[in-house]
């Protein structure tokens, strides 16, 4: 069961979209009742929207410098409670669609961070191991050459073999203990 792969907040976000149209429909119910908010909230958008528009159109249509009649105020007060709603949604997704987008963001700089984080250790870890080199090829430098280790190898075994060698007389011995 993969639980952490699961969108918990995009979910979340959907939610809240899903909860922004029954208050979008509340609004357009207040808006309908209330004299105030029909007054001052509802009528002068609707009322903005519907000169735009109209006059949009009669310029598309070739009608210029056409007077525009203003909406009644039943039309006005319907045509700004749907206004009210619609801005009300588009509010909420854009105010979701920026929550996630600083989600977002926040992972991005923190994964970039991990990685900084990676990348200083590795090269700290580099710096390190050329240090452990350097002493490694100091060491092998200071070492007898190739050839000395041979000269060493040759007297060991000269040495195994006189110690392997059968015992002199002893006359010749004491001579040559006197010698040293």
């Amino acid at each position: 069961m993969v639980v952490g792969a699961f969108p918990i907040a995009k979910l979340l976000y959907l939610g809240i979209r899903q909860v922004s149209k029954p208050l979008a429909n509340r609004i357009k119910e207040a808006a309908r009742r209330s004299e105030f908010f029909k007054t001052y909230i509802c009528l002068p958008p609707a009322q903005l929207y519907h000169w735009v528009e109209m006059r949009t159109k009669m310029r598309i249509m070739g009608f210029r410098g056409t007077v525009i009649k203003p909406l009644n105020e039943e039309a006005a007060a319907e045509l700004g409670a749907e206004l009210l709603g619609e801005a009300t949604i588009f509010i909420v997704g854009g105010g979701c669609l920026v929550l996630e987008y600083w989600r977002h963001q926040s992972q991005q700089r923190h994964k970039e961070e991990e990685q900084r984080a990676a990348w200083n250790a590795l090269r700290d870890e580099v710096g390190h191991l050329a240090l452990a080199l350097e002493a490694l090829q100091a060491q092998v430098q200071a070492a007898p050459s190739q050839g000395a280790l041979e000269e060493l190898r040759t007297e060991l075994q000269e040495v195994r073999a006189q110690l392997c060698a059968p015992d002199p007389p002893p006359a010749r011995q004491t001579a040559s203990s006197s010698k040293k």
